[in-house]
């Protein structure tokens, strides 16, 4: 009323719109929330409900221009980014976005923003954007808000997008918001209002960095008398098998003090020509040296590796293909290619707490992504500089980081405020984003920052010694984690990680191990399909037995105390007395993966084959297909209040949701928990774009916990969303190479998660309250 009535801003209509839910039709089940799914996706789903369902009945009748520059939306938190992703993706229906406190955050992917803007400087798309942060925002599971605004407000900088950034005192509240609403107004309508509004002020101007001071090697990096000194060895240039046509030079460093035949620890430094080099920055081979004899590193073997290039061409580098990519192709030619040409000469201990690996700018993430890959191999990484941008998809670690079971890592970042921004993303935005993320989930973790500098290892070799004697400490890391950033409803990963508590075997050497369930006092059953044998586990003593000689990929107990399993290579699906053991066949002539059970008497199956789920009435064994359509429907559950289904797609990356009526019927369907996809090793890393994935999940057999959590299994491992379907997190497999099948809650009071994994089963303790 007032900005109009003083001519600040055109006539302008406004619409308030509600996020949505699905309601309940059983009796007792809850409301289940739509708002994360609709404001934190990206794509053009909620951008389409505006222009096609909601719009046309909140303006019916109203005189309401069509023209973008007309049109404005706004949000704050999670509307905030839903607000940006309505205009990205219609920016002919809206030219204009106001976000107060935006989740640009990985709680559906939002983080991918930035890189998506600068992507576009060469035809940026014709919005004009208003972004107000705080301070004092969140840092969680889902992300830095404060960063993660930064990091979008440079992209839009770079891209030459005309946007307005402040960032204001406070957290996550509308307070600070609203304080600067009229001034976000008139900026934002300025160049429509009748009448110009004197108090918008100009974009504020880049400060320039300070002049760092000039540069001079570390004590640590000068040549000291009395101090034996090691050796620089050539060795015979390579070439790779695991990087085909690609050809390298290399070198190795002997501290004097190895003895032949005792393990030595072991170093390897990307773009090693210049770490070698005796009179650069970095100066390697002096500063060992140095600190080998003063004791504050072990007799440590370094490998200097220069990147690859072409054979046939060797104009042709590889360098950015081997550093930049993720996967683990690197940490493979390293592991099975250049450490043995190393170890016929020398012995290199195994053990991951003395092997080290360092790099600048590319060499950086590369070094890390060889840690992440293979913490059994390496634990400690140096990155200065490092290219945590989307030069081949690198600015996911922030928030995969958030999402996964922190590994042993110790890891030391540095970079500075002159450091690059260009195309591929702002280095020191992105070095402050892994450098939250790894503190936020109690990584044994340092970052350095300067003001100044440049993308070059003044910076880097000046501190080099330092951060070695912090790397090789000999101190033990106490992690300490900080969940003060958990908004209500947040159930991030940390908080149901329990400090000494990992997997245990709970049955070894079977043949293949499948269809987890439990009872109500929390014994667990289990399916050796290649016995074949169903077995129950004791809850108090852990004691185990066979209760029948039988292979199912899927249990489950019905209202009626009846034990229901699938039985695909027979068609069926039978039932087991709970006291009797007796086997009878419910339903024939169906393809049964698994299934869930409902109070009512309803078993519903995925019958993966056939691309369907099909409801089972138990007292008639009537068949009724409920849902066709999912590419490959694996595993099922229903939530603690039989009011919603959900279903894996293990051909596919999506958890479908439905909502189940009193009838039986399925209906509401939508994909609401994406899993995380395993990047795929032999696809095409390109440049400016996200890593290869694959296309399959490998999504499979689900559980539920009293609080409402999600459990899936997966390719990467269980994966972990909370009742609303935000990603909460993932625990890897407790046996790599060997499928992860299925899960349960079992145990006393149902505290732990069971899981098949091939020939073992697993339990872990979890906080599930």
């Amino acid at each position: 009323d007032n900005l109009i009535h003083q001519k600040a801003m055109p006539i302008t209509i406004a619409v308030f719109v509600n996020p949505g839910s699905v309601p309940p039709t059983k009796p007792g089940a809850a409301d289940r929330s739509n708002r994360s799914f609709e404001y934190d996706s990206m794509g053009g789903r909620y951008a389409q409900f505006l222009v096609d369902e909601f719009l046309p009945v909140a303006l019916k009748g109203l005189n309401v221009s069509t023209d973008p520059k007309h049109r404005a939306i706004s949000g704050i938190s999670s509307g905030g980014i839903c607000a940006f992703t309505a205009a990205w993706e219609k920016p002919d229906q809206f030219g204009k976005v106001l976000s107060h406190i935006g989740s640009f955050a990985n709680i559906r992917g939002g983080w991918a923003y930035p890189g998506l803007v600068r992507k576009t400087k060469a035809q940026p798309k014709p919005l004009k954007v208003y972004l107000q942060e705080g301070k004092d925002d969140l840092n969680n599971l889902f992300g830095d808000w404060p960063l993660g605004n930064q990091d979008l407000a440079a992209a839009l900088r770079f891209a030459g997008y005309e946007h307005q950034f402040e960032m204001t005192a406070g957290g996550h509240s509308g307070n600070w918001g609203g304080d600067r609403l009229s001034y976000a107004l008139r900026w934002l309508w300025s160049d429509l209002a009748p009448t110009p509004a004197a108090n918008v002020a100009p974009p504020a101007t880049e400060t320039k960095p300070a002049a760092p001071p000039a540069w001079q090697p570390h004590p640590d990096a000068l040549v000291q008398n009395g101090v034996p000194q090691g050796t620089v060895i050539d060795m015979p240039e390579l070439e790779s098998k695991i990087f085909a046509g690609i050809t390298r030079e290399w070198s190795v460093y002997v501290p004097a003090q190895y003895q032949a035949g005792k393990p030595a620890a072991l170093m390897v430094f990307q773009d090693g020509s210049g770490y070698r080099n005796v009179t650069g920055r970095w100066r390697v081979p002096v500063v060992f040296d140095n600190l080998i004899a003063r004791g504050d590193m072990p007799p440590t073997i370094a490998i200097f590796i220069n990147p690859g290039h072409s054979k046939a061409n060797p104009r042709i580098s590889n360098r950015s293909v081997e550093y930049d990519s993720l996967g683990d192709r690197y940490a493979r030619f390293l592991l099975e290619e250049i450490i043995p040409e190393v170890e016929k000469r020398y012995t290199l201990s195994h053990d991951p707490e003395l092997r080290a690996i360092c790099g600048a700018s590319s060499g950086g993430i590369c070094s890390f992504t060889v840690a992440w890959e293979r913490p059994n191999e390496f634990r400690k990484v140096l990155s200065t500089i490092g290219s945590f941008t989307n030069i081949r998809g690198g600015d996911v670690y922030a928030s995969l980081i958030r999402k996964t079971e922190p590994k042993p890592l110790r890891v030391y970042l540095a970079d500075t405020s002159g450091d690059i921004d260009n195309q591929f993303g702002s280095w020191p935005l992105a070095n402050q984003l892994m450098a939250s993320a790894l503190k936020h989930m109690g990584y044994d973790t340092h970052f350095d920052w300067a003001e100044g500098y440049a993308h070059s290892s003044d910076h880097g070799g000046a501190l080099f010694p330092t951060a070695l004697k912090w790397l090789w400490r000999q101190e033990p890391h106490q992690p300490k984690v900080d969940t003060a950033g958990k908004l209500p409803g947040d159930m991030t990963l940390l908080r149901q990680l329990i400090p000494g508590e990992n997997w245990t075997v709970v049955a070894d050497q079977l043949g293949f191990a499948d269809a987890p369930c439990s009872d109500a006092d929390g014994n667990f059953y289990f399916s050796d399909m290649k016995a074949p044998a169903i077995y129950q586990v004791a809850a108090t003593n852990g004691e185990r037995r066979e209760i029948a000689k039988e292979a199912v990929s899927g249990l489950k107990f019905g209202p009626d105390g009846l034990l229901y399993g699938c039985q695909g290579s027979k068609s069926r699906v039978i039932s087991i007395h709970p006291t009797t053991w007796e086997v009878k066949e419910v339903v024939a002539n169906v393809a049964p993966n698994d299934l869930a059970v409902g109070s009512d008497g309803s078993i519903y199956i995925t019958e993966t084959q056939h691309q369907r789920i099909t409801r089972i009435q138990i007292k008639t064994g009537e068949l009724t297909i409920v849902d066709t359509g999912i590419k490959l429907p694996n595993g099922i559950v229903l939530t603690n209040d039989q009011g919603t289904l959900a279903v894996s797609d293990y051909g596919g990356e999506h958890v479908w949701l439905f909502r189940v009526n009193p009838n039986g019927s399925l209906d509401g369907k939508l994909p609401s928990l994406t899993l995380r996809l395993p990047i795929d090793p032999n696809g095409e890393f390109k440049s400016n774009e996200p890593p290869p994935y694959q296309s399959a999940s490998r999504g499979d057999g689900s559980a539920v916990d009293k609080s409402g959590r999600f459990y899936v299994t997966s390719a990467l491992g269980v994966q972990i969303f909370d009742p609303t379907g935000r990603h909460s997190g993932v625990l890897p497999p407790p046996l790599e190479g060997q499928p992860l099948t299925s899960c349960t809650l079992a145990g006393l009071n149902h505290e732990y998660l069971y899981v098949t994994n091939g020939n073992t089963v697993f339990r872990r303790k979890l906080k599930i309250d």
